[in-house]
């Protein structure tokens, strides 16, 4: 299908989900629902923020996710149940700093006039490169998204300061529940602080100058920063997972690893680990691939430990630090 073909079509599915949404919500919308009522219908994009809502919403949220396990949130096709979903949302839930560039169109041909929550709202953010470490983006930087470092979840910090705005979005669009959305918060927040205890223990058992991480992308920057980590290098060097090393940074990045005494290289679960695996061997470091790819962009299946925010942290911490510690 051409791609002008594709958006005729998008744009004539909008406007027949548009008619359908319009219909339901004029009904449902004096009064606002009785606390027994229907769930509050939210749509979230990643796998991070969406089991974010879960943990914040309960029970009393319906959260559609609209990113699967190890699909590159990067560069996303929305579908047409994606579409339809976002039409009938009560409440939309992002990541933000650019990460789902596709959205705005989407909501646009969706034709949804609701409130878009944006998880990164407060964070501070760091710049793309992970070679300013340390300095906080500037204003200047301000509307180009991609000039920041969309990875925010990965520390605990800022997820507090994420599920803390989902629960002022969940509160704001169903205030009967208000008091509900805030204990889920509280009991959630206290697991974030350990996840970030449990961290922190976890890396004081590696000297300091053997925290030293090669990734399969820059996915990581929030994490090294901080659990005082040094960044070496990524196989992709950049955010997004479009781009990739040329003959001589490929070679310049094997030097390095062999200069910092680097002992290993670290694929990502929703990324192809050849690339990885092939940097590995020239520089005859081990590759931690498989089972035991890090979570840089996505969470693991639903329903296994990984398939959580908490359970893919640990999961990276446990990995990374035994790896190091091998």
């Amino acid at each position: 299908m051409t791609h002008h073909h594709r958006l005729t079509w998008t744009a004539a599915l909008a406007v027949a989900v548009a008619a359908i949404a319009g219909c339901s919500e004029s009904a449902a919308e004096p009064g606002g629902s009785p606390s027994d009522g229907p769930k509050l219908a939210v749509v979230a994009t990643t796998p991070e923020v969406a089991d974010f809502v879960r943990n914040v919403g309960g029970d009393d949220v319906a959260v559609t996710q609209i990113i699967k396990p190890n699909v590159d949130p990067h560069d996303y096709e929305p579908t047409p149940a994606d579409l339809q979903a976002i039409a009938s949302a009560e409440l939309i839930v992002k990541n933000g700093v650019g990460l789902e560039e596709w959205l705005d169109r989407t909501i646009e041909s969706a034709g949804f006039a609701g409130t878009v929550v944006d998880s990164s709202q407060g964070v501070t953010l760091r710049e793309g490169g992970h070679h300013d470490e340390g300095e906080h983006a500037g204003e200047e930087a301000g509307e180009e998204g991609e000039e920041h470092d969309p990875h925010i979840w990965h520390d605990p910090r800022n997820a507090k300061v994420m599920v803390t705005n989902i629960e002022k979005g969940l509160a704001a669009a169903d205030p009967a529940k208000a008091a509900t959305f805030a204990g889920n918060l509280a009991t959630y927040t206290a697991e974030l602080d350990k996840l970030d205890a449990d961290n922190t223990a976890a890396w004081q058992r590696i000297p300091a100058d053997q925290r030293k991480l090669v990734t399969n992308h820059d996915a990581f920057g929030y994490y090294i920063a901080r659990y005082d980590l040094l960044f070496v290098g990524s196989v992709i060097p950049s955010l997004d997972t479009s781009a990739e090393l040329s003959a001589k940074q490929l070679t310049d990045l094997v030097a390095k690893i062999r200069a910092t005494g680097a002992k290993a290289v670290f694929a990502e679960s929703s990324l192809p680990p050849k690339t990885a695996e092939a940097l590995a061997q020239q520089a005859g470091v081990k590759v931690v691939a498989g089972e035991d790819a890090l979570y840089g962009d996505s969470l693991g299946e639903p329903g296994a430990p990984q398939g959580t925010y908490l359970g893919a942290e640990r999961h990276n911490t446990q990995v990374i630090v035994d790896a190091l510690a091998g």
